[in-house]
Formats: structure tokens, C-alpha cells, sequence
């Protein structure tokens, strides 16, 4: 068996020293089954289990824009949540893709249609906008016909439209922002499943919400859906920039910081200072593995399978783990399990605690467990997150320079890294004397930041995340003999007034031989 996320998180507490209190996690079920069957075992299952909420999603029809989807089936399920004590969040999002691009009264329609339904259920006080809108299957166009990305700038006002029309019902309603996808390949030309990262997306909700120039929030929390890459990655393992998963939680706390640093929009609270009493916190409202069909069970299911399952007992112990990790964040107010109960398609979702004839699984106990022994808390001190104001992963290698250069010499490069895309400048700076004194240290860094400053021999480009990159200066010989240095400063592709600077140790030019008489 494989060691828990449990172990690797409490790692991590005990060596932070300036941790934050947080209120306690809770847990829920993504699952839409109370409507259809009855609500009343639904619910008791819940209580069992110790979940407290439970995330519905509601679809939108410009067709229809004022009739609630299955409106009986939610007026008698509703009230049966209330009875049992668990929280229902409405995951409100759009029917079809285009609903909300194909037309400039679709906003003010799904605003309105978001009041009605506030209304006719006044005690849900839990709203998520959307669904994953940096996937094409729930949003489109994501991309221009010249590649520009249109869904983070285009999902920016029906947040903002969609935030103002709830508070204006009830103020105490919690808006929960964009339901993100943690995938996402960045390319508007890819042959299919053209996506948004979700750290580029929220950096383009961010530029379009500061070019708006509103001065209200967005959201009070941020729902995110950290699913594993592949089915069968266990939850450490998580993605490379600019995707995010179980693990890369903080990835999205600082994508969100960048987006909104220095607007009316709340960020994160950080490690060492003082949460705020509107600080964003993280709804993870979607995750699951999937799981293989016991032999004695297919005859239940339908189709074929199209992902590379895991057992039960993983599936068990994934869950437990993540019950675990999640209680250690002090930014994690709930996450939801999709689903309860599996789907009957096998090209969907067989991701339940519950098999299709209502069975438990194993990881209906692991959770079970892991949230009695939890209740949503940290064993430790959890660690807590603070933004950064450098480059991610950024390292320089800028070579051997202990031996003397001749003064034909006309190459000049070296090498750097980062975790995360960025752009650089980059240049030969001369130095007064054989020493980098801090005054002239000074100088080069601030020739650096300088943007109208040129380096005797400079360049500029950008360094892509996880990729060697060659930094080649102007094959040109330097006209003077003596002490020189590299630099180059990067700035992060998604906030460029985060930046890293390097400066490298002097090197010698020597001078052009005299020629013989």
C-alpha cells in the first residue's frame, strides 16, 4: 500500500512555525440523484458518511430562460436536505457551450434567471457560477481565429453581472467564482479539446476585471475541480505549470493574487499576517478516480470503458488521503466527492462511493472514517500559503568564467531555467575594476529593470516553463579590454512585476595583441 497524502502533509506542518487557524473543512457529494430518486435515503446516506453538503448543478436554456430544470423534483428534494442538516450549493451554469457568447443579452438573462431562482429557494445560499469555462465542452469560443483567448475575458462580466444580481436578492448569498477545470493546452490551433489553463485563465479574468474598472468583488470563494491528470496518477502527483491539481493548490492561490493584487477583489489569506474577514477561500467541489466494475456487477453498466481504471482499495485509499490534505489548508473550506452513486455508461463516470446497486465501496468507509477522525482539522499546524514576488524555479547557469576571453571573442551566452513562462532581458554590463562592488551591481540591475536602458551587448525573448533555455547575446566582440559581467533579469509571464535577477561573477576580455613593427 502506498503511503498516504496524510504522511506528506503533516511533513509539511511540522516544519512551519507560523502557521494560521482555519475553520474547519467540510465535505460533501457532487451528485444530482436526490432529484431523480428518493431524497430521503439520499440524504440519510450523506448523514452517514458525515457529509454536510451537497453541490447540484442547475442548467441555464436561453431557450427557456425563466423555467427552473425540474423544478417539482428540486421542491420536494430541497426541503429534505433541510431536514437532514446538509448545505446545498447551486452549480448554475449554461445549457450549451455558445449560450452565453452567442448573444450580448444572454448576461442579463442568466442574472436575472440567478434572482429567480435565489428567490424561490431563499435558504440555498450557495451559488456557483458556471462550469469549468476554460473547457470547450461548457464554454466556447475559448479562442479567436488568430489565437487570441477570448473565455477568461468574455466569463469576466457574467461573474461580475452574476455576483451583483445575487447580493442584490441577499447579501449574505456566497458567490463561488468559475468551477475550474485543472486542465487546460493553451492551444487555439490543437486538433481537438482547445483549452485554457486554469492559471491563464484566471490571469485573463484578472485583466479584464482591472479594464472594467469595477470597484465590487467578483466572488467571495473560488471553486476549482482538482481531478488527477490520468485516471490512475495518484493525487501527489499532480501537473506541470500552468495546470494545477491536489498538490498545486498554492500554484492557484498565487495565480488568483497576480490576477487580483491591488483591487477590490479579496485574495487569499497569507502565512504571517492577519486573515482578513473577507478572505477568498477555495471550494474544491469536483474530484474522483475512477474505478474497475467487479466481474459479478458489468452486467449492470453499459458500453466500454475509456480511461485506465484503478482498484477499489486504491480508490479507498486516495480518498482518505485527500480528506486528510485538504484538512491541512487553511484555504479549503469544503470539497465535494463526484459522485455518490455511479453513472450506468461506462464512458462516464464510475467514480462513486457507491456502486450502481447502491453497495458501498471501500472508499465509502475510508471517507467515512477520515472524516470522523479529522472533523475538516489539521492534525498540526498547517502551514499556510504566501504569494511570491519572483520568478517560480528560475536558475541562471551562466558557465566557467575563471578563464580570460580573448578580445575576438564573439560568443557570449548562457543558460537559464523557470517553473513558470516568463520573459527576459538579458546583456553584457562593464565593470569599473576586477570587483562587483554593490554600487555597480546596483547599476546593472537597475539597467535591468530599465526597459529604454541597452546592455553593450543585449536581448531580449521569453523563457518557456520546464525548458533549458539558451540565452545567445549579438556575435559581436566587445571594443574594450577588461572586467565584465552577465545579467538578466526575468519577469513572470502572468504578473511581470514579478521578476528574478541575476547577476553573474566577473569575467576578463583581454586586450587586442599590438601589432609588430
Amino acid at each position: 500500500m502506498k503511503k498516504t497524502l496524510f504522511v506528506a502533509c503533516c511533513a509539511c506542518a511540522a516544519l512551519a512555525f507560523c502557521g494560521r487557524a482555519a475553520a474547519n473543512v467540510t465535505f460533501g457529494i457532487t451528485e444530482d440523484t436526490g432529484v431523480l430518486g428518493d431524497p430521503t435515503m439520499f440524504y440519510s446516506t450523506l448523514n452517514d458518511l458525515g457529509a454536510t453538503e451537497n453541490r447540484i448543478a442547475i442548467n441555464w436554456d436561453p431557450a427557456q430562460p425563466t423555467t427552473i430544470p425540474n423544478q417539482p423534483g428540486l421542491d420536494y428534494w430541497l426541503p429534505q436536505a433541510t431536514i437532514h442538516a446538509v448545505r446545498v450549493l447551486f452549480a448554475v451554469a449554461p445549457a450549451h457551450p455558445g449560450d452565453i457568447t452567442s448573444s450580448p443579452a444572454r448576461i442579463t438573462q442568466f442574472a436575472a434567471f440567478l434572482q429567480q431562482l435565489a428567490r424561490t429557494y431563499p435558504f440555498v445560499k450557495d451559488y456557483v457560477i458556471g462550469n469549468e469555462p476554460n473547457q470547450p465542452r461548457f464554454w466556447q469560443p475559448q479562442f479567436s481565429s488568430t489565437g487570441a483567448n477570448l473565455s477568461g475575458s468574455a466569463y469576466e462580466p457574467l461573474l461580475a453581472a452574476s455576483y451583483d444580481a445575487l447580493k442584490g436578492v441577499d447579501p449574505s448569498i456566497n458567490v463561488i467564482g468559475v468551477g475550474l477545470s485543472p486542465r487546460g493546452n493553451d492551444n487555439p490551433f490543437a486538433k481537438d479539446n482547445v483549452s485554457t489553463s486554469p492559471v491563464r485563465f484566471l490571469h485573463d479574468v484578472g485583466v479584464a476585471y482591472r479594464a472594467s474598472k469595477r470597484s465590487k468583488p467578483l466572488m467571495d470563494e473560488l471553486g476549482f475541480h482538482p481531478y488527477p491528470n490520468q485516471n490512475n496518477d495518484p493525487p501527489l502527483k499532480g501537473y506541470p505549470w500552468p495546470k494545477a491539481g491536489i498538490p498545486n493548490l498554492d500554484r492557484i492561490k498565487q495565480a488568483v493574487w497576480d490576477a487580483f493584487n491591488g483591487t477590490a477583489q479579496p485574495l487569499f489569506a497569507e502565512r504571517g499576517k492577519a486573515a482578513p474577514a473577507n478572505a477568498l477561500k477555495l471550494d474544491l467541489d469536483e474530484t474522483g478516480w475512477q474505478v474497475a466494475i467487479p466481474a459479478v456487477l458489468q452486467n449492470l453498466y453499459t458500453g466500454k470503458e475509456n480511461v485506465v481504471t484503478i482498484d477499489e482499495g486504491t480508490q479507498a485509499q486516495y480518498y482518505s488521503d485527500i480528506v486528510r490534505f485538504v484538512s491541512c489548508d487553511p484555504d479549503v473550506r469544503s470539497l465535494s466527492f463526484f459522485h455518490l452513486v455511479d453513472e450506468q455508461p461506462l464512458d462516464r463516470w464510475q467514480s462513486g462511493l457507491l456502486r450502481l446497486d447502491d453497495s458501498k465501496r471501500p472508499s465509502f468507509t475510508s471517507v467515512k472514517n477520515a472524516i470522523a477522525q479529522t472533523q475538516g482539522k489539521c492534525a498540526l499546524t498547517p502551514p499556510g500559503w504566501s504569494h511570491t514576488a519572483t520568478v517560480n524555479g528560475a536558475t541562471v547557469a551562466f558557465g566557467y568564467l575563471g578563464s580570460p576571453k580573448g578580445w575576438n571573442n564573439k560568443l557570449w551566452r548562457f543558460r537559464t531555467t523557470v517553473q513558470e513562462d516568463a520573459s527576459y532581458k538579458a546583456g553584457v554590463f562593464k565593470l569599473g575594476s576586477r570587483k562587483l562592488t554593490a554600487k555597480a551591481k546596483k547599476a546593472v540591475l537597475k539597467a535591468l529593470a530599465n526597459p529604454g536602458s541597452k546592455p553593450l551587448l543585449g536581448a531580449k525573448g521569453t523563457a518557456l516553463a520546464y525548458k533549458s533555455k539558451l540565452v545567445a547575446l549579438p556575435k559581436k566582440t566587445l571594443k574594450r579590454s577588461g572586467w565584465y559581467v552577465y545579467g538578466i533579469r526575468l519577469a513572470a509571464a502572468m504578473n511581470p512585476q514579478r521578476a528574478f535577477v541575476s547577476v553573474s561573477r566577473p569575467f576578463l576580455v583581454k586586450s587586442r595583441p599590438r601589432a609588430r613593427k
